[in-house]
């Protein structure tokens, strides 16, 4: 029996019995309006994202107009204080905005299969060890060390990738390691491992298939929450600063005085914060469609 089907118990509780409640949720996930909206929204990204040269013909860094300039024809939203076209930079942002969340959510969820799911397969000592660096990286407060590493690096966005991956390991080892204990003491896992499966066989042929689903929420809502990080930190003048990213254009837009005195702010301000409302609140609505389904906590309540 696979992995996914095989019904995994909560540490603690009652058995869980996955393999209908899993069913009856998912063949409600095609009429969630959640799931619906934040898939829209997403896919909006991830368009704007690919198909970003052929939406504006112009570089986002280049300088290829007057200073400020209202919105017109050739400039849809204007220009900022350089001449650089606003709309070019709210487009070619959506591509930092879907690495960071790509390259976050990716390096968060392998960390946290690493110091999480695969220490709780070897158990012991090992085991005990990862459970207390996950119980202490829990305890950093996450948003001052970002801030402070943000401001160490200095123009380096990949140390700020990294730092936010970081902070996302130990909430998701958490969760995957509380799922793999309780898959360990399945029947298929301990066949595989009397038949001589290695660890990292079994976390391969039957933990992560068994995982799976978790791994994903898990993925979507840090990614969601890797974007917002990251634009905040570009907010405050943390990482890049000849960079492109939404984060960078609502700091170069505040830093002109008086900018709620005119109606620069309309197009200068404006689409800059809908655009990381709307991709954040796009991932965590996805997040929220299927955790219901996959989540084990929700499955016992079926």
């Amino acid at each position: 029996m696979s992995a996914t089907l095989d019904a995994p118990r909560v540490t603690g509780g009652d058995p869980v019995r996955s393999a209908g409640p899993i069913r009856r949720r998912l063949s409600r996930l095609p009429t969630s309006p959640l799931l619906k909206i934040g898939l829209a929204l997403v896919a909006t990204l991830v368009v704007v994202a690919v198909f970003a040269p052929l939406l504006t013909p112009y570089n986002p860094k280049a300088i290829t107009g007057r200073v400020l300039e209202r919105p017109s024809a050739r400039h849809w939203l204007g220009t900022d204080v350089p001449g650089r076209d606003i709309f070019a930079q709210l487009v070619y942002g959506a591509r930092a905005s879907l690495t960071v969340a790509l390259v976050a959510g990716s390096l968060a969820i392998v960390g946290a299969i690493l110091i999480g799911v695969l220490p709780a397969l070897l158990g012991g000592a090992t085991d005990a060890v990862s459970n207390r660096l996950v119980v202490f990286l829990l305890a950093l407060p996450g948003l001052p060390l970002l801030v402070l590493i943000g401001a160490l690096a200095g123009d380096s966005q990949i140390a700020i990738v990294l730092v936010i991956a970081f902070l996302g390991t130990a909430p998701n080892a958490r969760i995957l390691r509380s799922q793999a204990l309780a898959l360990r003491r399945r029947g298929f896992i301990s066949a595989a491992r009397g038949f001589g499966g290695g660890p990292l066989y079994v976390l391969r042929r039957h933990l992560l298939p068994g995982l799976g689903p978790l791994i994903l929420v898990g993925f979507v809502n840090w990614a969601g929450l890797a974007i917002g990080l990251e634009a905040g930190l570009a907010f405050l003048g943390l990482g890049n600063p000849s960079g492109v990213s939404w984060g960078l254009t609502l700091n170069r837009a505040l830093s002109q005085p008086g900018i709620y005195l005119s109606p620069m702010w309309v197009w200068w301000v404006l689409p800059a914060g809908l655009a990381i409302t709307f991709t954040v609140l796009g991932l965590t609505f996805v997040g929220v469609a299927l955790e219901p389904a996959f989540n084990p906590r929700w499955l016992r309540s079926s």
